[in-house]
């Protein structure tokens, strides 16, 4: 990519109303806080499956984003095949999703570098972010910790910056 292309990212979890929808919002914070919100195309999230499509995200994920000063504003959609096209990192919060969403791209087609959000952590590649759903608030207290430490990793290391 060239310098002044600007990046496409799809975070993607199950059901795109805990994990990803919070994903995406983080990552935009973090870029607008640091101010690379210019280095950015797209910024979306999306559920391998079809199970809330429409729907808001989960209470709890808006709670705990809210409580830290990150503004939330999704509806829930599934993957679809134009977006192996359309973005240039789709990052899975986990295994299961990231074979779906290798499944569903099919022989390699797109431009899109698929792997996990994990990838971005400190402590080595391929770090799940763990479902909250059927939990308490303490799943999504840790989700959002996560979140802000791979978004910024993410900047560090494809940005090139120092955050």
């Amino acid at each position: 990519m060239g310098s002044n292309e600007k990046i496409s990212v799809l975070m993607v979890c199950l059901g795109n109303i805990c994990r990803s929808p919070m994903a995406e919002a983080v990552f935009r914070h973090v870029a607008q806080e640091h101010n690379l919100l210019d280095k950015f195309d797209v910024i979306d999230s999306a559920g391998t499956g079809a199970y809330h499509v429409g729907s808001p995200p989960d209470s709890r994920s808006v709670s705990e984003c809210k409580k830290n000063g990150v503004a939330v504003s999704h509806r829930a959609r599934q993957v679809r095949k134009e977006d192996f096209e359309r973005f240039d990192y789709i990052l899975a919060m986990d295994e299961e999703n990231l074979e779906n969403l290798e499944r569903k791209r099919g022989r390699k087609e797109g431009r899109a570098k698929v792997m996990m959000f994990g990838d971005f952590a400190d402590e080595g590649s391929g770090v799940v972010v763990e479902d909250p759903y059927y939990g308490g608030q303490r799943g999504f207290e840790v989700n959002f910790g996560q979140c802000r430490g791979f978004s910024e990793n993410f900047m560090r290391r494809v940005l090139g910056v120092d955050i």
